[in-house]
């Protein structure tokens, strides 16, 4: 296990900075999502699969993480935070003349940026969880993941400041459509940003931790540790969690007939009811950093799991407002899952534990491989029958709730003989 010495060290400042460069992943990550209306009704005039290509390039870069753990491995973490934060300004810079180009060239901008992500995301977790007590570790993680989740907030009112995001019909004549090239500056920002940060972080005086060799698991390589190949399988059906209801809670609210809710005193329609979604799993960080500095981690994951699976079966056997509030609910109880999965897969892993660190980055990609494959199913049921097809499809959430127990209470204890 990672280990540091607190009695020599003053952890805030770099909790600071790591909080900060969270704050980056999930501003970076958001913003492209928020920007993939405005590019399909703009003069590129995207088809509905072509613009999902952006998630595509996206995701895809996670595909490297293992590589990009070696280069970790290698360079140590900052100077690895530093080369990622230059790669995600780079890929910006690259974006001013990819969309004069086209959009398979602002694709391959966004892939550098992607890739940038990717290492920075691979440097941040096992960081974060050296910073301290081991048994805290878990409440860092999810402290820092509550800045992660407070930019999803913050980057779609950055571009909706920036650029106008408004639906255009898609039989609107080429003229009175937006320019793509509106995102030139506000992705010159980003780079700036970026690049300012990549400075400031290499002359930062900050602890570089050094990996301990475990008693348990001091030699060979992380891909014979039973618990890390496991736990890295919960964070490929966690993603399908995370991703899956956002992703079908609109079908669902359609087959209901319900065009939008009430919630603390206001109406909430169309993207607007997701909001409540990702604001109960920003929530839920912010609770969870402190619960889990008294609760067992495995214990805090079987309960939310739990919690989460009742709240999903009453949301499905029920109609009405209530039903998609409690699938909304899900969020907070989903919200400590990331991190506290982490925590374990990457336990006990001494000098493996930035190669492993790539390892469960890379299974992230189950956010991009689970919800179409639900899509399907929810499509094999023809849309005559949508809320049975829907339904069926938010059940597969409950097979990831049930391994990602299953990995708390037994599978996370294994270790090599």
């Amino acid at each position: 296990m990672l280990a540091a010495d607190e009695k020599n060290n003053n952890f805030i400042f770099p909790m600071v900075v790591m909080s900060i460069l969270f704050f980056m992943v999930g501003f970076i990550t958001t913003m492209n999502n928020s920007l993939i209306d405005f590019l399909a009704s703009s003069k590129w005039m995207l088809s509905f699969s072509e613009k999902q290509l952006i998630n595509t390039a996206f995701f895809g870069a996670y595909l490297f993480s293992v590589p990009l753990s070696y280069l970790l491995n290698k360079l140590g973490y900052k100077i690895s935070a530093v080369l990622s934060l230059l790669i995600v300004s780079a890929g910006f810079v690259l974006v001013y003349p990819a969309v004069t180009w086209g959009y398979v060239s602002f694709l391959v901008a966004m892939f550098v940026v992607a890739l940038g992500i990717a290492l920075l995301q691979i440097v941040l977790n096992p960081y974060v969880l050296a910073l301290g007590d081991p048994d805290k570790a878990a409440s860092r993680l999810n402290l820092v993941g509550f800045f992660n989740s407070s930019a999803t907030v913050a980057a779609p009112i950055f571009v909706a400041l920036l650029i106008s995001t408004e639906s255009i019909r898609e039989d609107a004549p080429m003229e009175v459509r937006p320019d793509a090239s509106n995102v030139q500056i506000p992705f010159l920002i980003i780079a700036g940003i970026s690049l300012f940060l990549c400075v400031l972080l290499y002359f930062l005086r900050l602890p570089e931790i050094e990996e301990k060799n475990s008693t348990e698991c001091d030699a060979g390589n992380p891909y014979r540790y039973p618990h890390l190949l496991l736990g890295a399988v919960a964070i490929f059906l966690y993603m399908g969690v995370e991703i899956g209801i956002p992703s079908f809670l609109p079908d669902r609210m359609r087959a209901l007939g319900i065009d939008s809710i009430r919630f603390c005193g206001y109406e909430w329609n169309g993207t607007g009811v997701l909001s409540i979604y990702w604001g109960g799993l920003m929530l839920g960080r912010l609770i969870g950093s402190f619960v889990l500095r008294r609760l067992k981690v495995r214990r805090a994951i079987i309960f939310c799991c739990l919690m989460a699976m009742l709240l999903l079966a009453v949301s499905l056997l029920i109609k009405g407002e209530l039903s998609v509030l409690l699938m909304l609910l899900c969020g907070f109880f989903n919200s400590i899952l990331w991190g506290s999965i982490f925590n374990l897969a990457s336990a006990d892993l001494g000098k493996h534990t930035k190669r492993a660190s790539g390892v469960i980055c890379t299974f992230a990609i189950g956010g991009a491989l689970l919800p179409p494959l639900m899509g399907a199913l929810q499509q094999s049921f023809g849309n005559r029958a949508l809320e049975v097809g829907t339904s069926v499809a938010l059940s597969c959430l409950f097979f990831y709730y049930l391994y990602i127990v299953l990995y708390a209470a037994k599978l996370s204890a294994i270790r090599p003989k």
